[in-house]
């Protein structure tokens, strides 16, 4: 077995095993949510209008890495359920600015307690050694994600 083989199998069995943990914590904190009916991407989009404050269709699909059409039907779904609303841009009138309402931000707030809910007695239940490990592991998969 060639030498790259030999050291890269350990890093794929850990690579694997990381990664389905990963996404079945992800996919059981994504399902606590205040409304079901409202996407991942939905909520992503809203959620960073909540916390980055209003701005374009062009700034938000390039801030959530989705085309600008598929940003459309995101920002239309949410804006008829009165999540977000639209506005006018002070500097510029041809640009339109997409924030937040009060409900999509009353609707953030509510999901954010809920998976902080899920999450934190599970948290609270491990060992003062697990927590420890936990914040250490907290901090190299936010490495990881920005890489």
């Amino acid at each position: 077995m060639p030498e790259t083989t030999k050291r890269s199998a350990p890093h794929a069995s850990l690579s694997t095993d990381f990664r389905i943990a990963v996404n079945r914590l992800s996919r059981t904190l994504r399902a606590q949510k205040a409304d079901t009916t409202v996407s991942d991407a939905m909520f992503s989009a809203l959620a960073r209008l909540h916390r980055d404050g209003p701005m374009t269709l062009a700034e938000l699909s390039r801030n959530e890495g989705v085309t600008p059409p598929s940003m459309t039907k995101t920002v239309a779904a949410l804006v008829d359920r009165g999540l977000l609303s639209k506005g006018g841009h002070g500097d510029d009138r041809r640009k339109v600015l997409i924030g937040a309402t009060p409900a999509g931000a009353d609707f953030v707030v509510e999901t954010r307690r809920r998976r902080d809910g899920w999450l934190s007695p599970r948290i609270a239940a491990l060992t003062p050694a697990e927590r420890r490990v936990l914040a250490e592991a907290t901090e190299i998969m936010r490495r990881l994600a920005h890489q």
